[in-house]
């Protein structure tokens, strides 16, 4: 009926404007969120998806114990989920629908023990084949799954089968033709599903050592996010069309800004702006302790370098002839220029090179985070007083002096190049920290207590930052 008919009918009806394109977002998110039970996922409209769960179920006890962590992630998230277990996509779709509450259907078992009462409804048809198989008195799966069966070779149930192919024979879809269907839901028939594949955007973000509470500090970082962004994107030969700002407040507050280009864009300074334009109204309460920058929407934006030949056109000078003339007043072996290389262990990530030797495949779009300027020719030993086991650094010992730390970000951990230092090899994990004095340190443990690898953690001194 109409909604004026509706709410004079019941005056305390809510309306909710359908969004079917945000369902179908937010089913495309449930449905990768969902492959923590198995290696892909498909969705399938309006309210459900699918979960290849095959060799999984031993991992969370038992098919049983899956469907109850099923349920109870759902209801975490404030959502009612009816989970089913089948060897076919169209069986657990049936059971999901149809069936019993966390229905299972072991490979073994004859799928009609379970199936055969359901209505032909679960098998995914168009509403206009529901109507004539009801006119054919066919209602339930086992009534059309009968057909043409043992005993029934000449009968009136082979000639009604007959009749069904010969009536839907011509539908190519699934949903319109009901014996492909019945074919699916047993196993004799492939149906083939398309997965969800997750699209990973340029991310990049700042945690604070100490909140931030001042529009002139938040443009500066905003500044630093949008210079990360451009790195990003050019590794990803990218340029942004939407860029989404999240400050989190220390109160637990999100606040969120977004900003959408006229076409793809790579200049730092231009998207600083834009994003500086949208802070006007931004309360930081009682300080910002991180800010995050997300490209939601990117588009292919290929690399150029038409300044540094604009520049040698307008001046005269190019940068082979500005090298050149380094080279002669300095020697070759005194201009070379670091370049990342493929590893994440700090002191091996840069090498050098010729100033304008090309890349290797290997490092072109290597990124790390954040480094201090100054990093130790080798790691120092350090002494740290820490909670135990595994707490951030409270006091260091380093070079006879002892510094109490007053604020410490981290850890970031970074695994070892086991291929390299072979199986004994102990993880790290990074802090930075800041002492009473204020000079910041990049400090980190190497091993955790009870990892088998070797004795207590060991602490070394890594970098200074600026």
């Amino acid at each position: 009926m109409r909604l004026a008919d509706a709410r004079a009918l019941c005056p305390d009806l809510a309306a909710v404007p359908a969004d079917p394109a945000g369902d179908l977002a937010l089913l495309e998110r449930l449905a990768l969120w969902a492959q923590r039970w198995g290696p892909w996922s498909a969705i399938d409209p309006p309210d459900g998806f699918l979960v290849d769960v095959t060799g999984a179920a031993h991992l969370f006890g038992g098919e049983e114990r899956l469907l109850g962590e099923v349920v109870r992630a759902f209801a975490g998230r404030g959502l009612l989920a009816r989970p089913a277990l089948a060897p076919t996509a169209g069986a657990a779709w049936a059971l999901a629908h149809h069936g019993p509450a966390q229905a299972i259907l072991a490979p073994g078992d004859d799928p009609l023990r379970l199936l055969g009462d359901l209505p032909v409804a679960a098998l995914r048809l168009d509403a206009d084949v529901l109507a004539v198989l009801r006119r054919l008195g066919i209602k339930r799966i086992g009534q059309l799954a009968g057909l043409g069966g043992a005993g029934a070779g000449a009968g009136a149930e082979a000639a009604m089968r007959d009749a069904l192919a010969r009536r839907f024979h011509h539908h190519r879809t699934p949903a319109a033709n009901p014996l492909l269907r019945l074919d699916q839901l047993l196993g004799k028939v492939p149906e083939p599903l398309l997965p969800v594949r997750a699209r990973l955007v340029p991310l990049v973000q700042h945690r604070l050592c100490e909140p931030l509470r001042h529009r002139s500090q938040l443009d500066r970082v905003v500044a630093e996010l949008a210079e990360a962004m451009v790195r990003a994107l050019e590794a990803r030969s990218e340029g942004a069309r939407r860029l989404e700002l999240m400050l989190w407040r220390l109160d637990g507050a999100v606040l969120e800004r977004r900003v959408e280009l006229a076409a793809a864009t790579r200049e730092a300074g231009h998207l600083a702006r834009l994003l500086a334009s949208r802070l006007e109204d931004v309360e930081a309460g009682f300080g910002i302790e991180l800010v995050q920058l997300r490209a939601s929407w990117s588009e292919p934006l290929a690399l150029s370098q038409a300044d540094l030949e604009a520049a040698a056109e307008q001046h005269g000078t190019a940068l082979a002839a500005c090298i050149d003339r380094l080279v002669m007043r300095l020697g070759r072996g005194a201009v070379t220029r670091p370049v990342p290389r493929a590893s994440h262990i700090p002191e091996r990530a840069q090498e050098w090179q010729p100033p304008l030797a090309p890349l290797a495949p290997s490092q072109a779009g290597l990124a790390f985070h954040a480094r201090p300027l100054k990093l130790l020719d080798r790691p120092e030993p350090i002494a740290v007083l820490h909670a135990a086991p595994d707490g951030v650094p409270q006091r260091f010992g380093w070079r006879g002096a002892v510094r109490a730390v007053v604020r410490v970000e981290g850890p970031e951990r970074i695994a070892p190049e086991w291929w390299r230092e072979g199986g004994r090899a102990r993880l790290r994990d990074y802090y930075r920290i800041e002492d009473e004095a204020g000079r910041r340190y990049w400090i980190y443990r190497r091993g955790i207590a009870g990892d088998g690898r070797g004795g207590p953690p060991d602490w070394f001194l890594h970098g200074l930052f600026a």
